[in-house]
């Protein structure tokens, strides 16, 4: 149960999410800077697709100890504490390349130890935000997170594009490390709402090596929720794909500039995708949203990719990044509703291991897949240069092109297979909620917090100043 004064931890909610929003945008602007950095001296898709593979599988590897510990230590501190680790590697990039001494490696090594502190911060994050917000503005809140993603997607390529040619990828980076630091200033200046202490009686301590199975044990257990993370695994290899890739076929025809249009233009159907999810909430039926979600995403891709043109992209782009957070929103929603608020911690930490599990298989695939097969197949004198060719074009980036066609084509069969299985089709129906409704009104004038606002829930203290 929580606190009976919504109104006070919804605004910590905002407060949080606004200095989790800044930092994103620093980090933004350093994925852009670096990425453009490397590709331009080594010129190799394949190192550049490392970078996202030591962004996922340490994060995933460390994913159970994580969760053990969100549910066992206070959450707004384990937020500040990923936010200072990962604030302090951009900080060493950013010496390493002002001194001249900036090589691959350093960023291999950085990225490796941001992603196993992010482990900590998202599972957190969200297992917090159940103890903000009523359990029916969840899919609002989710398209707030999403909201601020967006905004960070939108201003961070183009931003970052402008400020390389004034103060270099140096600057860009210390100006991360400020995101990072106000983004600490907003954790610091709040306390988040805190679920009741239970009784020794109610719950016995567990040692951490009961904690870390125990989120795998309740998802196993529950055959919706343990479907619906492989449903999203299997998405993420091919959006893990996508990502990797939309930046060296960009490139592949056009320049800096034009790749950061396309995100950016990316970024603004993110943002109105989440604005609509804040307003709206989603769907009645979540998981719908999610497969028709899906299902518009693939046909944005397919289609995008069969013209080599910016504007074609930008509007693809925009299409597939509007339904994101629909999908999300959605996703995230259904696992907050039915998920014990005690052991979101441990159980989100390892919901999100099985779904992004594939994400390092993308990194690893997507260079070679490039490189070695694809981009061959339609240079000049290639195999399928009289036939997919004549249709996509000849030339360097046709390839991946090709590569992404097939991709859109995979995201919508495997969402019409995931309609087609019953469990998970049916999971809303199957699987109880686990936070409450709010209790019907009993007089004709609600209960009130002491700030005016409407007494959903109670029962849960907040934590101490």
């Amino acid at each position: 149960m929580i606190a009976s004064e919504p109104s006070r931890p919804f605004r910590i909610f905002l407060i949080v999410w606004f200095g989790q929003l800044i930092s994103l945008t620093g980090s933004g602007l350093t994925s852009f800077a670096l990425g453009l950095w490397l590709l331009q001296r080594s010129g190799s898709v394949t190192e550049f697709a490392l970078i996202s593979f030591c962004a996922t599988l340490p994060g995933i590897v460390v994913a159970p100890l994580a969760g053990a510990l969100v549910d066992r230590r206070d959450r707004r501190q384990i937020m500040i504490l990923s936010d200072t680790v990962a604030g302090l590697c951009s900080l060493g990039m950013a010496l390493a390349l002002l001194q001249g001494s900036l090589t691959i490696w350093h960023i291999y090594l950085a990225t490796i130890i941001s992603s196993v502190f992010s482990s900590l911060r998202w599972p957190a994050l969200m297992a917090a935000m159940s103890t903000m917000v009523p359990k029916e503005q969840l899919g609002r809140t989710s398209g707030l997170v999403q909201l601020g993603q967006a905004i960070a997607r939108i201003c961070a390529p183009p931003l970052a594009a402008l400020l390389i040619g004034i103060i270099g990828v140096g600057g860009v980076l210390l100006i991360d490390v400020a995101t990072f630091v106000f983004a600490l200033t907003t954790l610091l200046a709040v306390r988040f709402p805190m679920l009741a202490a239970a009784t020794p009686d109610e719950q016995p301590r567990e040692d951490l090596a009961t904690a870390i199975r125990f989120g795998w044990v309740y998802i196993r257990e529950r055959p919706g929720l343990l479907t619906l993370m492989i449903f999203i695994a299997i998405s993420n290899l091919m959006l893990g794909l996508i990502s990797v890739l939309v930046t060296p076929l960009v490139l592949s025809f056009s320049s800096a500039t034009a790749l950061g249009t396309v995100l950016a233009v990316g970024g603004s159907g993110m943002l109105v995708g989440s604005v609509a999810m804040s307003a709206w909430g989603g769907p009645r039926r979540r998981m719908q949203g999610v497969l028709v979600g899906i299902v518009v995403a693939g046909m944005a891709i397919a289609i995008g990719s069969v013209w080599m043109s910016v504007a074609v992209l930008a509007a693809a782009a925009f299409t597939f990044f509007f339904v994101l957070p629909i999908i999300n929103g959605c996703a995230r929603a259904i696992m907050q509703s039915k998920v014990d608020l005690a052991v979101q911690g441990r159980v989100f930490a390892i919901a999100g291991m099985i779904a992004t599990s594939t994400l390092p298989l993308a990194a690893l695939v997507a260079g070679p897949l490039t490189d070695r097969i694809f981009e061959p197949l339609l240079l000049p004198g290639g195999p399928l240069t009289g036939s997919v060719g004549a249709i996509i074009g000849i030339g360097a980036g046709r390839g991946t092109a090709l590569l992404f066609s097939l991709l859109g084509i995979l995201f919508v069969l495997v969402a019409l297979s995931g309609y087609g299985y019953s469990r998970l089709r049916r999971l809303e129906d199957e699987l109880p909620d686990t936070i409450p409704d709010p209790e019907p009104r009993t007089a004709p004038v609600a209960a009130t917090s002491d700030e005016g606002q409407p007494a959903v829930f109670s029962g849960v203290a907040r934590a101490s100043d």
